[in-house]
């Protein structure tokens, strides 16, 4: 079952059947939309819509993540390039680095490459790495973003509050936003209301001088609780 996904994974890359879905992100108090998530997304003729969080994890076992993340990269680029210039605008688009893509020798040449070949401006993309990148944590880390970061990329930490991180380490780490991990934005509207840990990344976020960023909101009600709980934008 595994080898018949692995092969379908591969076509599906070689024949360009994986899409992107872009999810807006909204300034809570301007309600316009400032930019956008680069979503991947996979469906297959035979087993239909894959989810994400079965065919990622897979693409990391196997090392297609690599390819699979430089073709999100360049198409989100090209993308936002398209809409900005098509429409005037000035929008941001957000791409997961997956950790093994940034621990490679070659990801900041990688980067570079992609912005000369789509010519896309650096400051209309967002970098977005998740906690778990920062299970090995060490100065070659803080050098990359650095360097990702001064080409004129933004730098941003996803779902944050659920993994492995601690103050001490973002408080190293180049960083332009945290994201608040959407099960908490669940758990804040659900029976029980706990809207403790929001309180507390957003208290985190003011500390380090960077905006936060909910992800998972759907309602104007929820848009509207988090604007007052001091959120600056709602995905």
């Amino acid at each position: 079952k595994d080898i018949t996904l692995e092969t379908k994974l591969y076509d599906a890359l070689r024949l360009e059947q994986l899409q992107l879905y872009y999810q807006p992100k909204i300034d809570i108090q301007t309600g316009k939309m400032v930019g956008m998530e680069a979503l991947l997304r996979w469906i297959d003729s035979e087993l239909g819509f894959i989810p994400p969080d079965r065919f990622i994890p897979f693409a990391e076992e196997t090392g297609l993540i690599i390819p699979i993340g430089e073709w999100v990269l360049e198409r989100a680029c090209l993308d936002v390039k398209s809409w900005n210039d098509l429409f005037d605008l000035d929008l941001r688009v957000a791409v997961n680095l997956s950790p093994i893509q940034l621990a490679l020798p070659n990801i900041i040449e990688t980067i570079e490459n992609t912005l000369r070949n789509t010519n896309v401006n650096p400051s209309f993309v967002e970098i977005e790495i998740t906690e778990m990148s920062m299970v090995d944590f060490n100065e070659s880390l803080v050098d990359k973003l650095a360097q990702i970061r001064a080409m004129g990329i933004a730098i941003s930490i996803d779902d944050f509050g659920t993994g492995y991180s601690s103050l001490g380490m973002i408080s190293h780490l180049p960083l332009d936003a945290l994201k608040l991990d959407m099960t908490f934005v669940r758990n804040a509207f659900s029976g029980n209301g706990d809207t403790r840990m929001i309180e507390l990344i957003i208290d985190i976020a003011e500390y380090l001088g960077v905006p936060t960023i909910a992800e998972g909101v759907e309602t104007r009600e929820q848009m509207e609780a988090l604007r007052v709980m001091g959120c600056d934008y709602v995905q």
